[in-house]
Parts: structure tokens; sequence; C-alpha cells
């Protein structure tokens, strides 16, 4: 997964959920300021963290207890902020924070909006191995971890197909997009890789022919193989071919 400070194209993509596990996992630290806890800059130069500086401290009543004060708690990306009653438990935190990041993220409904502009196909259904044993490093396996293993995978994919069918994403100069010759990821040619390659005149893997279009008909720059635009896109193809007969060299 892409770090949030990076800015790549599958961190923008995988923010939400990076988001969601950075809140569930550190919402309590950050609010108590626990020894684990990821701290946000400095308010003021002090060496004082925003999420541990009072907002206000009305004061106490007779038996001692605070009431009505609160703290600013930050988010583990170090932007997102929001203001809770000083001591809220955790859940509470993490929900006020994931509120907040929502609202700023408006593009939160990214998945959603890609699949019903674009088909995907599905992600293999596992629910078949819940309850077996995965070894003694990783114990049994849980609906949980089959749902996550899909929606992770499915994520991947639809990353893919927002790039194969927006030009500007794929660095076109002439406004061309991959779904102009392959409308849903389609393989108009009915061949498999690895197979050779007439135009590039050796045996290509798929991500081959995806930089030999973007530098032909997309008229773009070619890709790194592990740039995560070419992981998406070669997700998205893969996944698009769901169902067919893996025959390399067919032509």
């Amino acid at each position: 997964m892409a770090h949030c400070a990076e800015r790549t194209f599958l961190g923008q993509r995988l923010v939400g959920a990076l988001a969601v596990a950075l809140t569930v996992a550190s919402a309590s630290a950050c609010g108590g300021g626990g020894k684990n806890a990821p701290q946000s800059p400095p308010a003021n130069g002090s060496g004082v963290a925003s999420n541990q500086f009072p907002q206000k401290t009305p004061p106490a009543d007779s038996s001692g207890a605070v009431e009505g004060s609160s703290v600013e708690v930050t988010l583990c990306d170090g932007k997102t902020k929001t203001v809770v009653p000083e001591g809220a438990p955790g859940t509470s935190v993490a929900g006020a924070l994931m509120a907040e990041w929502m609202r700023k993220n408006p593009n939160r409904n990214w998945e959603q909006d890609e699949r019903e502009r674009h088909t995907l196909q599905p992600a293999a259904n596992n629910k078949h191995l819940v309850g077996m044993m995965q070894g003694q490093t990783y114990g049994e396996i849980t609906e949980q971890d089959v749902t996550l293993w899909a929606a992770e995978t499915e994520r991947v994919a639809l990353a893919g197909s927002e790039v194969f069918h927006n030009a500007d994403q794929l660095g076109s100069t002439v406004g061309v997009s991959c779904d102009m010759c392959h409308p849903h990821g389609a393989n108009t040619h009915a061949e498999t890789y690895p197979k050779f390659q007439v135009q590039l005149g050796r045996v290509a893997l798929l991500r081959d022919m995806i930089n030999w279009c973007i530098e032909h008909p997309v008229r773009g720059k070619p890709l790194a193989a592990d740039d995560p635009k070419m992981r998406a896109m070669e997700s998205y193809l893969l996944a698009q071919r769901k169902g067919k007969a893996l025959e390399y060299g067919k032509h």
C-alpha cells in the first residue's frame, strides 16, 4: 500500500482504506497520548503536540473532576483534526476523525462511482475456506479474512479501471484512452500472454503490451513495471479475463 505522503496514483486511491485502518488502529492512542501514538506536529514550536493541548479547561467541581474540557486529536495522516471531549472512548474518537476525513475528501465514493460507470468482474468467492487453517503462522481463516481479500483485490482492479478509461491518467497527448479499442477491458484479439508479439519482435508479457499501447495509440510515456498505475491496470485486465482459459502463446 502506498504511504499517505507519497501522493502516487494508487496511494490516492487507497487513502480511504488507509485512513480507516489508521483511525481504528490508533484513535485511542492519538487521543490519549499512548506510548506508541503517532504525534501531530507541535502546535506552536513549544514541543507540545496539538492532540495534547487542551482548548479550554473549566474549573473542577467539588469531586475534583473537570467538566466540559476537550482536546484536539489528529489522525495519523498529520492533517485531519477534530475536537472531542476529554476522556472520550476510542470508538467515539475514531468516528469523529473519520467523519472529518470524509468531509474533506469528496471523492471518497470513487469505488462505487467506478463500478457504476464500468463493468468489473467480481473477485473469487473464498468462503469455502472459512474455518480452515493456514498453518501455525496465520491460524484459522475467518469470514473477515475472505471479505478483506476480495475487497482489497477488487479495489486494485477498480483503480486500474479508472486509469484504463481515462486519457489524462494515462498521460495521453492525443486524448486517447485504452477503452476506445478495448471497451471494459475487452481482449479484442482473443489472445493471452506471454506470447511472441510481432510488434515487439520478442516474447511479451501483458505489461509489455500495455506499455506498447500507451506509447503508440495513446501517445504517452511508458510506465515502470512496479508503477502503481501499471500494477493496477494489469490487475484490471486480468480481472476482466475471469473465466477465460489461460493459453499462453495463443494468437
